[in-house]
């Protein structure tokens, strides 16, 4: 914000304005971001935006940081707000209309308006619909299904409260209500109800038919999807098959995260209680049977289930990771890792990642020592943890922790502060208490030491020098610099978090590395739409119909790798950060398809599919738990997704305006993205 406002830059400002609302939404510090909002929307004003894309981008994160805030009659004009801005500004079928509708679904769920978040959502449906190349197999049509679903599951459960407010005693209603004969007042909640009722089973088993129409069983979305199902079908009395989903869920989230996860443990939660639930209707059943007459139990069970259920679900069952209308389900669990840190995996060493821990220890240790020993200096060190290793990306966890893990944070300064108290700081970082939070020593191996280490006190520019080779982003005048850059060299000097940053300086240099000129960005994705089509489009079914395994599985490697590094490309570095080395390449992809600005978010399931697939396709499925069917239906599979993912991409480089051709033979389209290169410097273009 300083560095904007001092140059002058009113719209480098609102873009921190912007990111900043995310930011204090996402961490609950809802009282500061009422004057972000307010001075955001004034910037938009006096810069005139109105009736441009910016404008309606800057009202939905003000309306959607004011909803977070539960400040809903303010949230709800600024939706109404950037939906009329949005109908001028954006395409009828633009996804980005259905991710509004989404949002102003939440806020009326949130304010008991039910039917207007129904309605907003079968508005966000028509247009996902109408957007898709395909939506029996698309995977945000699929998950507003699921929100569909839930909301009406709200509205029977609200209709069923109604239903037994009108059955009570006549001395138990207030004078307001009228005196209805009950048994009109029952067959009239009742059926309301079942309707209710029999729309959400179509909508959640909807999304089950998507997934596996896309062959996306596999994936954690899938459990999500599971989850949403198996709560549409114990609100409808159908414990068995609730039962069934939440433990298909609970295989496919063991499968994709292990068991020790938050995600596993509250579906786990919802299995027990459902179950629990199942056994007491059991036992009712039979105390029924056995106390009452035939007649009466018959009478009992056309009146009460529908009503008992859907109140009962929505009594006892959490919120499951379906429930997430923000297309988060796959990263409940990091939603919930402020709450873990209470718990223990051992009587003194908690649940908590390594971004916290380093965090944690510079709170108690770090910042305390250099207010005391450095004061003068307190307005000049920076602080953080970027860099190498897992907990840098915010994906590590119990296995991790053999390595490289443990108390420590980075200690940034110019090269004048480190010429001053470098070494003396240092030896006092080196001082601090080894142990903390029942972790540590940290325990470095021989790549992370000497001039590779991790943790401690660095020169800025140093620092970032160890990581890339340059002190600081190469210019935008020099782009073959930016591209002996590899992704994840760049992944790895942008990550992790800092926690202090005075003067701004560790800030800007890692920003820098961030604003990935777009003629390099464009050049890169060139690049990539040819070896898409090269591994992919061309060698793969060679290799395939030669029969040569070896070859074919490589070719699906390069596919993969290339169609990975595209959807961080495409969607922008400076929003997506970018595609980390092999071991984190899917972890990021999953983490990035889940946010709900991201284009071609469903195509990282795709991907899971292919490789899922991959043995059997390349190698015949013997042993390969392909029953022995041999490689023709995977092979055939495989390779209509490779021409899937093609055809979607085609059709958002169009919408990105890169390109006017229908051509689906990536290599073709290169030259009209291309032509979007402002430079004609050579290392930019393709021979």
């Amino acid at each position: 914000m300083a560095d904007a406002e001092n140059a002058g830059d009113d719209a480098g400002l609102l873009t921190v304005l912007n990111e900043t609302m995310g930011f204090y939404r996402s961490h609950g510090k809802h009282k500061e971001n009422q004057w972000v909002i307010q001075r955001a929307l004034e910037l938009g004003l006096k810069m005139g935006i109105e009736g441009t894309e910016a404008w309606t981008t800057t009202l939905i994160n003000a309306a959607t940081g004011m909803r977070a805030a539960k400040q809903y009659d303010q949230a709800e004009d600024l939706y109404k707000q950037a939906l009329a801005s949005a109908q001028k500004t954006l395409k009828p079928t633009d996804r980005r209309m259905a991710a509004l509708h989404n949002n102003i679904s939440m806020l009326y769920s949130e304010t008991g308006k039910l039917e207007a978040a129904q309605h907003e959502l079968e508005t966000a449906l028509s247009i996902l619909e109408d957007s898709s190349t395909d939506p029996e197999t698309d995977i945000d049509v699929a998950s507003t299904h699921t929100n569909l679903a839930l909301v009406l599951l709200q509205r029977a459960s609200e209709a069923a409260q109604d239903g037994q407010t009108q059955n009570q005693p006549e001395s138990d209603k207030t004078s307001t209500q009228t005196d209805e004969p009950s048994s009109q007042t029952d067959k009239v909640s009742t059926t309301t109800v079942e309707t209710l009722l029999d729309q959400a089973m179509k909508h959640s088993s909807k999304t089950l038919e998507i997934y596996r129409n896309g062959h996306l069983e596999h994936s954690a979305h899938f459990a999500s999807a599971l989850a949403g199902y198996a709560q549409t079908c114990f609100a409808a009395g159908l414990f068995d098959k609730s039962i069934d989903s939440y433990r298909q869920a609970l295989r496919v989230i063991e499968e994709c995260y292990g068991t020790d996860t938050d995600y596993y443990r509250i579906t786990a939660g919802n299995l027990a209680q459902v179950e629990e639930t199942a056994r007491a209707a059991q036992q009712t059943a039979e105390k029924s049977d056995e106390s009452q007459s035939d007649n009466n139990a018959g009478r009992q069970g056309d009146s009460g289930m529908a009503g008992s259920t859907a109140n009962n679900a929505n009594a006892t069952t959490p919120p499951t990771a379906a429930s997430q209308t923000e297309k988060e389900a796959p990263a409940t669990s990091s939603n919930n890792q402020s709450t873990s840190l209470g718990s223990t995996t051992a009587a003194t060493k908690p649940a908590i990642s390594g971004l916290k821990l380093a965090r944690a220890y510079w709170e108690q240790y770090g910042k305390p020592m250099i207010a005391q020993k450095y004061p003068e200096y307190q307005g000049r060190i920076a602080a953080g943890l970027v860099g190498h290793g897992s907990e840098c990306y915010g994906f590590d966890d119990r296995y991790s922790q053999d390595h490289d893990f443990g108390p420590g944070f980075c200690l940034w300064l110019t090269d004048e502060d480190y010429d001053a108290i470098g070494e003396q700081l240092q030896a006092d970082y080196e001082a601090l208490p080894q142990e903390f939070m029942g972790f540590g020593p940290r325990e470095s191996t021989a790549r992370a030491q000497g001039g590779s280490r991790r943790t401690g006190v660095f020169r800025i520019g140093d620092f970032f020098a160890s990581i890339t080779g340059y002190p600081q982003a190469p210019s935008e005048s020099k782009p073959h610099e930016w591209l002996l850059l590899d992704e994840p060299t760049l992944a790895a000097a942008t990550n992790g978090e800092i926690f202090a940053d005075p003067l701004g300086a560790v800030s800007k240099t890692r920003q820098g590395f961030k604003m990935m000129p777009d003629d390099v960005r464009l050049s890169l994705i060139s690049r990539r739409l040819g070896m898409i089509a090269q591994a992919g489009q061309y060698n793969l079914p060679r290799m395939l119909g030669r029969g040569d395994g070896a070859a074919a599985w490589l070719s699906i490697r390069e596919f993969t790798t290339n169609v990975c590094s595209f959807i961080f490309l495409i969607n922008e570095p400076i929003r997506a950060g970018y595609m980390p080395y092999y071991k984190w390449q899917f972890a990021a992809l999953r983490r990035l398809s889940g946010r709900m600005s991201t284009v071609l978010p469903d195509v990282c399931e795709q991907l899971e599919t292919i490789l899922r697939l991959s043995s059997a396709a390349c190698f015949g499925g013997a042993g390969f738990g392909e029953g022995g069917k041999g490689s023709a239906p995977a092979q055939e599979q495989v390779q209509s997704t490779v021409e899937h993912i093609c055809t979607e991409i085609v059709a958002e480089l169009k919408a990105e305006g890169l390109t006017n051709s229908d051509e689906e033979f990536l290599e073709w389209q290169r030259p009209y993205v291309e032509a979007h290169i402002g430079s004609d410097n050579p290392v930019l273009h393709s021979l």
